[in-house]
């Protein structure tokens, strides 16, 4: 099987591994788990932030840090397409008692003239705006990168009309390697951010929040509170430290091989790519080969290619398990299956 279907599949190298089994370990809810400190310690550092806390995913990253700067009754601006907005079960509102305000961004990126036009749509009778997320990279932009300067613009609105910012960076280490812009350049705009260590760094669970020192030991609460007391948890944080050390450089490789596949599928007659990738992430449409995406994806995966169907089209996404010479096999089997 050739897994095109996320990078969240990766699975952790027999290295990754010894790591995990050979780690120190203690009670990281008292914060005295060596690993796990050493994990947050490093993240905090390639972000530029003060602190930063270990969690279990980035979903509940995204959860502590909306819970941490609002409260019930305000709302937070964000891509319309945002993760936190299409695919969390609706947590902004059932955790922090937020509504969201969708901003119609152009593949996941939106102006700074389009922040002020959401922030003054709230009126007198609206709920507070709180906070503006961003998500870099943007998944249902097909991997889009901000750039810096329109990110710095928009979150300078949002500052200077009071909000608070927080990144989304699942895959902020995608956009870093892709752009050659470090991470803590990208994060200087947020109050907040997260990068996700279960996508392209290969870890087996996990991701870590950052920001201020004030803003981590509030978000430490509301971790307990959501049920995010791992205990010893340097046997997973010891995956990140890994990957840390051993997995951000080799995101190129992704990168190369998503361009690899979507050069080799804009070949195939029938086939409308939705984007060119800018790291590992690309969108297509088989459907001028008269086969809908719903109906294309079981048949790529009876013949071993597993994808995607996302937001009306087929999505594709390579990471470290997936080699170039897969990514030329599945260009091989779309063509012979639209052929």
């Amino acid at each position: 099987m050739i897994d095109l279907y996320s990078d969240t599949l990766t699975k952790p190298s027999p290295a990754m591994r010894r790591a995990m089994a050979e780690a120190e370990v203690a009670d990281e809810q008292r914060r005295e788990d060596p690993t796990t400190n050493s994990l947050q310690q490093r993240v905090a550092d390639l972000v530029g932030k003060e602190a930063a806390v270990y969690l279990p995913s980035g979903a509940m990253c995204n959860e502590v840090a909306i819970k941490t700067h609002t409260q019930p009754g305000e709302s937070i601006l964000c891509d319309r397409m945002a993760h936190i907005h299409r695919s969390e079960f609706g947590g902004p509102a059932l955790l922090s008692g937020v509504t969201t305000e969708p901003i119609a961004g152009e593949r996941g990126i939106f102006t700074p003239e389009q922040v002020t036009a959401a922030i003054d749509l709230h009126g007198a009778y609206g709920p507070v705006p709180r906070l503006l997320c961003v998500e870099n990279t943007h998944n249902f932009g097909g991997g889009a990168i901000w750039p810096l300067e329109r990110l710095r613009a928009a979150c300078d609105v949002a500052h200077q009309r009071g909000l608070k910012t927080h990144m989304d960076g699942a895959r902020l280490l995608d956009a870093s390697v892709a752009s050659g812009i470090p991470a803590r350049e990208f994060a200087a705009t947020c109050d907040s951010v997260w990068v996700d260590l279960s996508k392209g760094l290969g870890c087996p669970v996990g991701a870590v929040l950052a920001g201020s020192k004030e803003f981590i030991d509030r978000a430490w609460r509301w971790k307990h509170a959501f049920g995010g007391a791992m205990r010893q948890s340097g046997i997973l944080a010891a995956a990140g430290v890994y990957a840390l050390q051993h997995n951000i450089e080799r995101l190129a490789e992704d990168h190369a091989n998503a361009k690899l596949l979507a050069d080799g599928l804009a070949t195939i007659k029938g086939v409308k790519l939705a984007n060119s990738p800018e790291t590992n992430i690309l969108f297509f449409d088989p459907s001028e080969a008269g086969v809908t995406p719903a109906d294309f994806v079981p048949k790529l995966l009876a013949a071993g290619v597993r994808m995607g169907h996302i937001s009306r089209r087929v999505r594709a996404v390579t990471h470290l398990d997936v080699s170039r010479a897969d990514c030329e096999r599945a260009v091989e089997i779309v063509r012979k299956l639209l052929a």
